[in-house]
């Protein structure tokens, strides 16, 4: 009778997963939150700085763009007018003041990044040439640039402006031989009249 009453009223051993979840759980690493805390804020100041880094610079080429876009006009003019005095002008210092400022100019112009286009004898590109018209010519193939007529730019490898050029269309197609002109018709030849008098 003993024994029954001790085995109605023992308690049955939890399993094993119950006792894997009353085990308390380990506290975590004070020291290992604090490194991986310190991990991300490193990585979101890093990528902060990249972009910011990118924005500024983006902003400083479009001010440099806008900037140099409104001289060119001016530069243009300034090619033409050192054209003109080199061509007309009879005091050598003039001329060699004009070109000592030009020089200076375009080597600011390109150390802010500015280089020329070269067009003349390449095929013609939409994406960089702007066709003004286009002429005949023996030399130069169909689609190929023979003159330029307003100079092309691009500024940090993108382009600034596109150069107007002249663009060949190929040989003159020769022109078609005269239609030889119709024959003229024979004319009859008048009959005599008969003779008055005669039977």
């Amino acid at each position: 009778m003993k024994d029954k009453k001790n085995h109605k009223h023992a308690t049955p051993e939890p399993a094993p997963a119950e006792k894997a979840a009353d085990a308390v759980a380990p506290a975590p690493d004070p020291a290992a939150q604090l490194k991986d805390q310190l991990l991300r804020l490193q990585a979101d100041f890093d990528n902060f700085r990249k972009r910011t880094a990118r924005e500024r610079a983006e902003s400083q080429q479009q001010a440099a763009a806008q900037l140099i876009g409104a001289l060119l006009p001016a530069l243009d003019h300034f090619q033409l007018g050192l054209k003109n005095a080199q061509a007309h002008a009879k005091d050598a210092t003039i001329v060699t003041g004009f070109q000592m400022i030009y020089t200076q100019l375009v080597e600011a112009l390109t150390q802010a990044g500015l280089a020329p286009l070269v067009v003349e004898g390449q095929v013609f590109d939409p994406n960089l040439h702007e066709a003004v018209t286009t002429i005949a010519s023996e030399e130069h193939p169909e689609g190929t640039v023979i003159t330029e007529v307003r100079r092309g730019y691009t500024l940090g490898g993108k382009l600034l402006r596109a150069a107007q050029v002249i663009v060949s269309r190929g040989p003159a197609e020769a022109a078609a031989p005269a239609a030889p002109a119709p024959a003229a018709e024979a004319k009859p030849e008048p009959k005599a009249l008969p003779e008055e008098g005669a039977d």
